[in-house]
């Protein structure tokens, strides 16, 4: 190294673009190959990282159709089956998304999700697939499912080399939408490892709860929070109607308290405001979720005199006629206060 070739280094060694200067005038690069180009190289490899999961979506509904979207806008291929609504799959379609049939998506996916009513749709789905699923392979359930059947499955397809993790979901169709929905893990370490980055494109908070079967144990937990609530605003809401407190005022005691939250701003969007789709999370789903949170609490011993009486608000709606795909929970204000002789105003 020539003395001239010293001070060169010397007056540009601060600067990361100096040394490749002249790193350039000691091996004749050119210029252009010289320059720091560290963000387009690191954007290259997240590319290739993203694209080397191929990820199959069995769901599409009201949830599943935002999560899948922000799947596919996000850069992973994505494979999607046919739903009874025809209208979610063409617009995945649209955004890049390929249809197959269940058994093809099985055999091309590596992660495979799931978004189905419960236990029984995802067992059946399973057992579908099961034949033509590659050693490997991750099927992370998003249902609110009944934790002794996902350990299940788990054991199953885990003596054929494919993994299982369930993942259920928190919030509504907004966030799904978003890409900002709450989601509870339950998964090896480095299987959550693996499906984390995946589970980031629709989802704004994540949870790595614990073992396989966790993540639906605290959803049951979650939900028993959410519908208990629920079944106290209906009954408060009738029984304020009975001795002459309207909704409206009602509520304007409770929003802006400290009884105020956001799962009773949207049972109100219903009970004070009368939008219908105000939380599109159906009166059968909720009944089944309380249903599973029962199961659960009798294989613990545990009794469940709050938990029972939450079901059994449910219970009486779909009794009563509350159980189709547009009966959502804030309607369940209409059916107690039909059984206590009052409709809230």
């Amino acid at each position: 190294m020539s003395n001239r070739d010293i001070a060169f280094l010397l007056q540009h060694q601060r600067t990361e673009h100096g040394i490749l200067l002249f790193l350039r005038r000691q091996s004749a690069l050119p210029a252009r190959d010289c320059q720091p180009d560290r963000p387009a190289a690191l954007s290259a490899e997240r590319r290739h990282g993203m694209t080397q999961e191929h990820i199959g979506f069995i769901g599409a509904g009201l949830m599943g159709h935002g999560m899948a979207k922000n799947i596919v806008e996000k850069g992973y291929p994505l494979t999607v089956t046919a739903h009874r609504n025809r209208a979610p799959v063409d617009d995945l379609i649209g955004r890049g998304a390929t249809e197959a049939t269940i058994e093809d998506l099985a055999a091309r996916s590596t992660i495979i999700f799931l978004t189905l009513p419960g236990s029984p749709q995802v067992a059946e789905a399973v057992a579908r697939m099961t034949p033509h699923l590659k050693p490997g392979a991750v099927i992370v359930d998003c249902s609110t499912s009944d934790p002794t059947v996902t350990e299940r499955l788990a054991t199953d397809l885990g003596q054929r080399g494919v993994h299982f993790a369930d993942a259920p979901l928190s919030r509504t169709p907004k966030e799904a939408w978003a890409g900002t929905l709450d989601c509870m893990v339950g998964a090896d370490p480095d299987i959550f490892a693996r499906i984390q980055p995946v589970i980031a494109t629709w989802a704004g908070k994540i949870v790595h709860i614990g073992r396989v079967g966790d993540g639906h144990r605290m959803k049951l937990l979650n939900n028993f929070l959410s519908l208990g609530y629920a079944a106290i605003y209906a009954e408060a809401l009738a029984l304020a109607a009975k001795v002459g407190i309207s909704t409206a005022t009602f509520d304007s005691v409770i929003r802006g308290g400290r009884m105020d939250c956001g799962f009773y701003q949207t049972f109100m969007g219903y009970a004070l405001e009368g939008n219908r789709e105000a939380h599109r999370f159906t009166l059968s789903n909720a009944y089944k979720d309380l249903r599973y949170l029962e199961s659960m609490a009798n294989a613990a011993t545990v009794a469940t005199t709050m938990a029972s009486a939450a079901k059994n608000s449910f219970a009486a709606a779909m009794a009563q006629g509350g159980s189709g795909p547009e009966d959502y929970v804030p309607h369940l204000v209409d059916f107690v206060g039909r059984a206590n002789g009052v409709k809230p105003d």
